[in-house]
């Protein structure tokens, strides 16, 4: 009966294991300031609240030395779905500026990481070290196929599987850009 214990236990302690993953890059040189504002939710490997968004946007303010005020809205479901608004907090690393602790219930923060930003901060990837999220995000509520495809090609260099991917449904009146 131990025997069969102890197999058993060795068995569930290796497959609880995982294989190191490296550490996800991020963005360098970042701009804290010049990443600041409005972006627009292109493409993303959801979290559950986020599944079925459409017209989904976060922006940002910055609200202290390390801190950003983050509002993201979205429809659900449908362009005339539900209002859904989010108001996290993010907590910027001392160290390095493209890693924030994104609060959305207190105490804890989640892992988010700018992966990457275009020289003119236009388009950006967002990503975790555990790389099950991810957003792809814009200034502008429409990109090209080949944009798109250069991002998600960040991903993967990052180790990011695409299975998961959603495109995000934008569809905007000519000059809005709110819910």
């Amino acid at each position: 009966m131990r025997l069969i214990l102890l197999i058993v236990s060795l068995f569930m302690l290796q497959a609880c294991q995982s294989l190191p993953e490296d550490p996800i890059k991020v963005a360098s040189p970042f701009d804290l300031d010049r990443f600041m504002g409005d972006w627009y939710v292109i493409a993303n490997i959801p979290t559950l609240p986020e599944k079925g968004a459409h017209n989904a946007m976060e922006s940002y303010q910055r609200v202290g030395p390390y801190k950003v005020s983050t509002t993201f809205t979205f429809r659900k479901n449908s362009f005339n779905g539900e209002f859904k608004q989010m108001t996290p907090t993010g907590f910027v690393s001392p160290e390095n500026p493209a890693i924030w602790g994104m609060r959305f219930i207190w105490p804890f923060k989640a892992d988010y990481r700018v992966l990457f930003v275009d020289e003119e901060y236009q388009y950006t990837v967002i990503g975790r070290q555990k790389r099950d999220y991810l957003w792809i995000m814009a200034r502008e509520p429409q990109i090209s196929e080949a944009r798109l495809e250069s991002l998600k090609a960040v991903a993967r260099e990052q180790g990011y599987s695409l299975n998961g991917l959603m495109m995000v449904p934008q569809q905007w009146p000519e000059g809005a850009g709110e819910g």
